[in-house]
């Protein structure tokens, strides 16, 4: 009884909270220093062997030139370097320059923010490295273009975008990942004395380097400002259908080669599958519609709260029960509101819902508000203590996800519910990559797999069901030799990553 009554509450919550104007917390900087040391967090508030990474000190550049400066002092007096954004959202230690504080340095590219140059002949944008993907969507929306490929999540820097392979859904053009669309950059890289101890390289798109530098993973160099190749504004119509998932198997690959963006989130605890039927449409489509993601809006603190506390709980008490009643509440509310996509801009009255690329291709609404409301944020903000996740992605070959999804389906036969855990974040999402001449890209066609499931406070504290989720991770990184996302997982996902064909 205890859960209907919590997710009585907790609906009256959610429904009125996504009517009213909520305002959000404005997000951490994830560096923070006192007087002797500076410490880079995530946006989680954890990372994955969940040890604090720290420097000496850090620099927050605003040009390129002070950029470069940044790194020539670094390289002149033997400092180890690496990059972190106003973001911070990568779940490994990317950001971390090692273990010891005294002989590194952070360059944060916070406040090199502000460089947009729209080529509307050559159908181009050129941005410095710290620009949000946001601030370039919209000014290349004004000048009537739109950008092709961007990760669901809009909380990132260009730079970091494309240097840990993020990506959205997309077999046609160029594909799915943001890298793919990268047609030059500035990188800063050391140099001699003579040269000032480092210097800017332009790399075109003629130029073999950028097929190393555009996923480098900030170990080539400092990436200053990256160029991305644009079409002509163009609108796109998306519909869910949520049915059934007893023939996922055999019409993934059709799916991805009929819709230009098409995904599918699989609920295996439901026996549901949840097709996106989204493609391009004409400028003069009627529509003005956003797609405002549930996972992304601002949430308010009590809601967050409320529902780590249920998870808990249910932890506490092995409430298999507990979860699935979650995850039933979680995905008829997502059925009824068209999973945050709003035909007007305000609230969801059916599909197809049509809009601007721009307001259409990513989303992040908890990112923005003003500084004096206190009342929301996003829902994983460590500040509050509401949602702590793991995040495994999993990138395969597409002949081979067939049998994982036939694996995964036998592993659900024998009790469904232990998947409810997985299925009340946001079940199996499953999307669609090209193959890429990028040398940590993809070598073909690929399928990528994200799932979500609770974290314990503490590191030690086992989960429930846990064997069940960690099979699966063992079946798609070992059995069917899967590639991790660079920005995600847990350190298992990268054992062995260098006997790939091509890493990823």
């Amino acid at each position: 009884m205890y859960y209907f009554r919590w997710l009585l509450g907790f609906l009256h919550l959610l429904v009125w909270g996504s009517i009213i104007l909520v305002h959000a917390i404005p997000a951490p900087d994830p560096v923070q220093c006192n007087r002797t040391i500076c410490t880079v967090s995530n946006s989680y508030g954890a990372w994955g062997d969940r040890k604090d990474c720290s420097v000496k000190s850090v620099v927050y550049p605003t040009t390129e030139e002070e950029l470069r400066s940044a790194v020539a002092h670094a390289n002149k007096n033997k400092l180890k370097v690496k990059v972190v954004s106003k973001f911070s959202h990568t779940i490994p230690k990317l950001a971390c320059p090692s273990s010891l504080g005294h002989d590194s340095l952070f360059i944060s590219t916070a406040k090199y923010d502000s460089g947009i140059e729209i080529d509307s002949v050559n159908l181009a944008v050129t941005a410095d490295a710290g620009v949000a993907l946001r601030d370039v969507i919209d000014k290349v929306e004004e000048a009537g273009l739109s950008l092709v490929a961007a990760p669901y999540w809009e909380g990132v820097s260009v730079a970091g975008m494309i240097s840990t392979g993020a990506h959205g859904s997309s077999w046609w053009g160029k594909g799915g990942a943001v890298h793919d669309h990268v047609i030059g950059l500035s990188m800063i890289v050391p140099g001699n004395e003579s040269e000032g101890y480092a210097k800017v390289k332009q790399i075109g798109a003629q130029d073999q380097l950028l097929n190393a530098a555009k996923v480098s993973l900030g170990i080539l160099g400092v990436i200053s400002k990256v160029k991305l190749s644009l079409e002509r504004g163009f609108k796109r119509s998306i519909t869910y259908n949520f049915t059934s998932d007893s023939s996922i198997e055999n019409n993934f690959m059709e799916h991805g080669k009929k819709y230009e963006f098409g995904d599918i989130t699989w609920y295996p605890s439901k026996h549901m599958a949840v097709y996106r039927y989204d493609s391009r449409v004409p400028m003069d489509t009627p529509g003005d519609g956003i797609n405002d993601f549930l996972g992304f809006q601002s949430n308010e603190i009590l809601i967050s709260k409320s529902v780590r506390a249920s998870e808990k709980l249910f932890e506490s008490t092995k409430s298999v029960n507990g979860e699935c009643t979650l995850a039933d509440t979680t995905l008829w509310y997502k059925k009824q509101i068209g999973n945050g996509l709003k035909n007007n801009g305000q609230i969801f009255t059916g599909y197809p819902v049509v809009g601007r690329q721009g307001k259409m291709q990513t989303s992040g609404s908890c990112l923005y508000s003003p500084k004096t409301r206190i009342d929301a944020s996003c829902a994983w903000d460590p500040r509050i203590k509401g949602l702590f996740f793991y995040e495994s992605t999993a990138i395969f070959t597409a002949t081979k996800f067939v049998d994982f999804i036939k694996d995964v389906k036998k592993l659900r036969d024998l009790k469904p519910e232990n998947f409810c855990g997985i299925d009340h974040y946001n079940g199996f999402l499953i999307r669609y990559i090209k193959a890429s001449k990028a040398y940590l890209g993809q070598s073909e066609d690929s399928i990528v797999v994200d799932f979500n499931y609770y974290r314990a406070d503490e590191a030690s504290t086992p989960r429930l069901n846990q064997d069940v989720m960690e099979e699966v991770e063992q079946m798609a990184f070992f059995k069917y030799g899967a590639r991790p996302h660079w920005a995600k997982n847990r350190n298992l996902a990268f054992l062995k990553v260098q006997s790939h064909p091509r890493a990823p």
